[in-house]
């Protein structure tokens, strides 16, 4: 029987555990396009997922993995052929249905998107969700009318995956950044990515007021909780925040005078968007993320190893991006 080796999550009653396996191809689920996958990565939620955290994972047994890039190997999508290179972002992967942290995958192929020449496979799953995520962040920003001509904009979270992706983008783009981290080690690394000046995390974590001294015209945050009520609070006249995380916590304790007296923006972001609105924002990854500093905030690793990530993104000891190398073997 043929097999492939995937990263398997099972319950018990008493516990979660994952295990490399050799799986059989035939449990493989449903769809109607076989990839090689080449490559995946690890971001907040694969952690969770790994660990049996938040009931992230919605059945079992399952293999995490919530993005990955590959090979097409066989299709009977219309849209596709065999050998093209492809890129999975969410849609259920990695949740309810199998997802990248294995050698194949089968999946429908209208949640796959082409991955784009100005990318190699590793270079795509450097970027993964978390840095599409970042991208659409950015292009909110944009449509809600805020500009670089408009002042700093600040990055939560800053050294993360979203964050650091956010900060190459953002620089590149010609925008004075201010990003907020909780580890000051890292200010070489933030500066080197784009951020003019780092703000320390507890600066954001101060005395919780309805209106605080108004600091920033726009904001990316990935942490949600106390940091955001206070960058809502600190919002200049007009400002936009866009928010894609929750790495702080998912309440906000805040009111709503931000909203009405300075006419605050909160926009939710996430990945699951149009399939047009993915290919706009990839589109424009290739167009603003310089490659140099996308591989300055890359480590790679093994299948084998990535579970050994999973508790260190959680609690935020990764800096920007890991890649998870796979080399499936032949069918």
């Amino acid at each position: 029987m043929k097999t492939f080796k995937a990263l398997m999550a099972r319950k018990s009653d008493s516990a979660a555990t994952l295990a490399l396996e050799d799986v059989p191809m035939t449990d493989l689920m449903p769809g109607d396009t076989l990839v090689r996958v080449t490559h995946s990565t690890i971001n907040y939620k694969d952690g969770l997922a790994i660990l049996g955290r938040n009931k992230v994972i919605e059945r079992y047994p399952l293999i995490p993995g919530i993005d990955f890039s590959g090979v097409v190997e066989e299709t009977t999508n219309a849209g596709l052929k065999a050998g093209e290179r492809v890129i999975m972002n969410g849609y259920g992967a990695g949740t309810r249905h199998h997802g990248g942290l294995a050698e194949y995958a089968r999946v429908d192929g209208d949640s796959l998107i082409p991955c784009p020449d100005a990318f190699s496979n590793a270079q795509a799953m450097a970027i993964g969700v978390a840095g599409y995520t970042a991208m659409l962040c950015v292009m909110c920003l944009e449509e809600h009318g805020v500009t670089p001509a408009d002042g700093p904009v600040l990055v939560t979270g800053a050294a993360g995956g979203v964050g650091s992706i956010a900060l190459a983008v953002l620089g590149k783009l010609g925008w004075e950044i201010d990003a907020s981290s909780g580890r000051p080690e890292l200010e070489d690394y933030l500066k080197g990515l784009g951020a003019a000046r780092v703000i320390p995390r507890n600066e954001l974590n101060g005395e919780l007021r309805p209106l605080l001294s108004a600091r920033w015209r726009s904001a990316i945050d990935v942490v949600g909780g106390t940091t955001l009520a206070y960058v809502l609070a600190s919002m200049k006249q007009d400002g936009v925040v866009a928010a894609c995380g929750l790495a702080g916590g998912m309440e906000l304790p805040t009111t709503v005078i931000p909203f009405i007296l300075r006419r605050v923006t909160l926009a939710g972001v996430n990945c699951e968007v149009p399939k047009q609105r993915q290919l706009d924002a990839w589109a424009r990854l290739a167009r603003d993320l310089p490659r140099e500093r996308l591989d300055a905030m890359t480590q790679h690793v093994s299948l084998a190893r990535a579970p050994s990530f999973a508790q260190k993104i959680i609690d935020g000891q990764v800096r920007g991006r890991i890649v998870v190398d796979i080399e499936p073997q032949s069918l």
